[in-house]
């Protein structure tokens, strides 16, 4: 079996992952707040990261010398899975996961500011061709701009915020550590926010099924995006993951009734070009370097 066939099959263990979370976190939204959901999300996590760590005698790789820098990645995640899990119970699934896509470009913006990387002119226009495709599809007015379409947004700022720090962070970290100090803060973030008013609401036997999926696809969507890059390019790789967005578009229409909307899917085109054109663009230099 080739690379190529190999990463693709990972991605589609990816698709799925992403894709089934969307849709129970919509489905288990009626019962649960955002911050519940992320609470027994965290805490599932923490369990399956401890069995793990455990069953494979790695203990010894979790560290505790950068727990500030674990604190700042961890409130990054959390607060853009919660916009995200808002997000996908209050627009379109398609639209959410279009949004999602600009979290790269966002990367692109922030990486001067936090990693000291240089925004060369290539990187400059993909990042403007991207934030073209965000107008496309958000086509911001009193009448399309929601808090679902922000919430969307900012989960990409988030995501970006998260991603740089954990560039940093796999510096002097292994995957085992950056997961449990994941899992663990957050269980922690997750029960001082859904407990801050003094009701915390147990999931019942309907919910509990979709607390589970959005658990375990987070950790396996993770896994199996991080298996595909690793046997592939990413110029290979991308492509696959904005199946993502059909794929959602489809599931969405099919489960809700969504409308498929043609702007979200030039927009999203657009996002991908863009990111697309910057991953070709840094694999050449690579080369050259």
């Amino acid at each position: 079996m080739s690379s190529t066939t190999k990463a693709a099959l990972w991605m589609i263990g990816a698709i799925v992952s992403f894709s089934s979370m969307a849709v129970a976190g919509r489905e288990v939204a009626y019962a649960l707040d955002t911050f519940e959901i992320m609470m027994y999300r965290s805490l599932i996590g923490l369990i399956v990261v401890c069995l793990v760590l455990t069953a494979t005698s790695n203990w010894h790789v979790v560290k505790r010398e950068k727990l500030g820098t674990h604190l700042i990645r961890n409130l990054a995640h959390f607060s853009g899975q919660n916009l995200w899990l808002f997000a996908v119970t209050a627009i379109p699934l398609a639209q959410v996961f279009a949004l999602e896509f600009t979290s790269p470009l966002w990367v692109l913006v922030l990486s001067p500011l936090v990693l000291a990387e240089r925004l060369t002119r290539m990187r400059s226009l993909c990042a403007l061709v991207g934030f073209l495709g965000i107008l496309v599809v958000a086509r911001p007015s009193p009448e399309t701009i929601n808090p679902g379409v922000l919430a969307a947004a900012a989960a990409a700022l988030f995501f970006a915020t998260t991603n740089i720090v954990t560039k940093r962070l796999t510096r002097t970290e292994t995957t085992g550590s950056i997961m449990l100090w994941l899992t663990a803060m957050q269980l922690v973030m997750g029960l001082v926010a859904a407990g801050y008013d003094g009701d915390i609401a147990l999931p019942g036997l309907a919910e509990l099924p979709m607390v589970i999926v959005i658990a375990i696809g987070g950790l396996t969507a993770h896994f199996c995006l991080t298996n595909a890059l690793s046997i592939a390019p990413a110029s290979v790789v991308i492509p696959f993951d904005f199946a993502r967005l059909p794929t959602i578009a489809i599931v969405g229409m099919v489960i809700y009734n969504e409308a498929l909307d043609i702007w979200v899917l030039v927009g999203a085109a657009m996002i991908f070009g863009a990111n697309y054109m910057n991953i070709l663009n840094e694999t050449r230099r690579n080369r050259v370097a």
